[in-house]
């Protein structure tokens, strides 16, 4: 990330202060999160990269969470040990396993998104008008990023 230079105006750098500060909050939740179902972190995000309809190959966890092979093994390991995933061997190569989450994984993962996905009060105490500029003014931002 560039730092800023003269052409970047105040306004833009404020706004992304606060959407930083956004991010490190919302960062807290998924802790709290975690913490109140007994999840480490990296279990958590396990579970959301984790998808209940299409099963996994440990490579692929590991990249989603940027870590290596080994790190996701441990990862796995303990998250089978709570009955929330299991290893199945791959149908197109069966000397690979991917993961699927249980059903205990799937009901999980579904409270972890339904928690994660609730505005926080001060969001939702914005009227319509707000919340919709708001909405398409960060669209546009997101939408160009992903162009870069």
């Amino acid at each position: 990330m560039a730092a800023p230079d003269d052409t970047t105006t105040a306004d833009a750098v404020a706004v992304w202060g606060h959407l930083t500060a956004l991010v490190e909050l919302r960062r807290c939740d998924g802790s709290d999160v975690a913490r109140d179902l007994d999840l480490p972190p990296s279990q958590l995000l396990a579970l959301r990269h984790l998808d209940p309809e299409e099963p996994c190959r440990m490579g692929s966890l590991a990249g989603a969470l940027a870590c290596d092979k080994g790190n996701v093994t441990g990862i796995v390991d303990r998250l089978e040990k709570r009955g929330l995933v299991e290893r199945r061997p791959d149908a197109g190569d069966r000397r690979v396993k991917v993961l699927a989450l249980t059903l205990a994984g799937v009901r999980v993962r579904a409270e972890v998104e339904r928690r994660l996905a609730a505005p926080p009060a001060a969001l939702a105490g914005l009227d319509d008008d707000e919340l919709a500029q708001l909405a398409a003014t960060l669209g546009r931002v997101v939408g160009a990023l992903r162009q870069d």
